[in-house]
């Protein structure tokens, strides 16, 4: 029996639904978490073959422990995954440390981490990406934005989402930046590009080859929804655009990915860009090693009629999958923030959508800041029914 730890499987709350497929799989599941076991929902407990509980995953040598523990108990780990951004560079560290080979260790993190090292696979991709400076001194970003000019985006260089992301707009919000900035974190300036955020999302077999791909595009810009208060909207494409797909399997392919799920950021250019291209031209933004982030995953099984839990616990069991992909739909989310005046009540989205609509509910406050703080997940047969979705649920008074 093979053994597989999974670290933190209680956050992102949906993440038991990984556990309980690699066990119907017939794997060992352990789980280290800082939950109190009794607090576990009843699914991730069923799905655990032992959980080892730490005061804080921020403690290596307390999870570094736990490792050793199910080491000796339960003999060599085979996997160990957390699937989870945050914890990447803490996964890579623990199977350096305990030699499990099934994914990436200490050497690979910096290309898939630092932003500024990612640029270089999607070169080697084919793929072109916004021109950059790595920040030290005011001179050095006064002579990049002589380049490229106003506006610019800064963001540390190893960083989540849009977690310490600005747009500078002028030489008075380039100093008052480095007058506030963490000199401790290294960031990123880049050109601002006009551009639709859309990505590749897949499920990569030990020969790098796709088991399973869907894509998904960003309404609102998440720098908006984070710094500014704004609603999160976005949705998953009914099909994967042709020239999205070819960028995401060379990407693949650059990076040398291996028995992971993925989600690839490009942008799909707005207007001719120098130094870029054509409008609609893709170009590579950001590289993520793990699934796309909160309910995300529940929304591809609903967009494309399928189960990625299954699938993603196939290609760790057995290397491929024979779930199959059913009828496919446009699947919209839009995170409605608190404190705005909406047009139409939670009673009156119901009466119109209901039937329409797959989740409902309350965003955890974890993921508030990116995502809004009231859900409604829909599914539509056309993009038309969708774009009068987003309408309705987005206007203020």
């Amino acid at each position: 029996m093979k053994n597989f730890v999974f670290i933190s499987p209680n956050f992102p709350v949906n993440y038991w639904k990984f556990c309980k497929e690699l066990k119907n799989n017939g794997l060992r599941v352990m789980g280290i978490g800082d939950q109190p076991y009794d607090e576990l929902l009843p699914e991730l407990r069923d799905s655990l073959h032992e959980y080892y509980k730490v005061n804080s995953l921020e403690n290596y040598d307390e999870v570094y422990r736990a490792v050793a523990f199910f080491t000796f108990k339960y003999g060599r780990i085979d996997w160990l995954e957390s699937n989870n951004e945050y914890w990447l560079e803490r996964d890579a560290q623990l199977r350096t440390d305990f030699n499990i080979t099934s994914g990436f260790k200490n050497d690979d993190i910096p290309f898939m981490k630092y932003k500024s090292k990612m640029k270089e696979f999607y070169h080697k991709a084919g793929l072109a990406t916004a021109r950059y400076h790595l920040v030290e001194d005011i001179e050095g970003c006064r002579a990049f934005i002589e380049e490229v000019g106003y506006p610019v985006v800064v963001k540390p260089d190893n960083g989540v989402g849009a977690e310490s992301t600005y747009r500078l707009k002028t030489d008075e919000d380039l100093v008052d930046f480095m007058g506030r900035k963490n000199p401790a974190v290294p960031y990123i300036m880049e050109e601002y590009v006009t551009a639709e955020v859309t990505t590749y999302d897949a499920i990569i077999n030990s020969k790098g080859e796709a088991i399973w791909e869907g894509s998904n595009v960003t309404v609102s810009n998440l720098m908006d929804v984070v710094n500014d208060n704004g609603n999160s909207l976005y949705y998953l494409n009914k099909e994967i655009p042709a020239d999205v797909k070819k960028a995401g399997l060379a990407t693949v392919a650059s990076f040398g990915v291996k028995s992971r799920f993925v989600h690839f950021e490009f942008f799909r250019l707005a207007k001719m860009h120098k130094g870029l291209g054509r409008k609609g031209k893709i170009i590579g933004l950001e590289v993520n090693m793990r699934p796309a982030g909160g309910y995300t995953p529940d929304m591809f099984n609903y967009a494309y009629s399928t189960d990625v839990y299954k699938i993603w616990a196939d290609m760790i069991a057995f290397d491929k999958t024979e779930k199959e992909i059913g009828q496919s739909y446009f699947c919209p989310f839009i995170g409605r923030r608190d404190g705005k005046d909406f047009v139409m009540s939670h009673d009156e989205i119901m009466a119109k959508y209901g039937d329409k609509l797959k989740m409902v509910g309350r965003v955890p406050d974890a993921l508030s800041g990116a995502m809004g703080n009231n859900m409604y997940v829909g599914l539509f047969d056309t993009k038309e029914e969708m774009d009068q979705y987003y309408a309705d649920l987005n206007a203020v008074k």
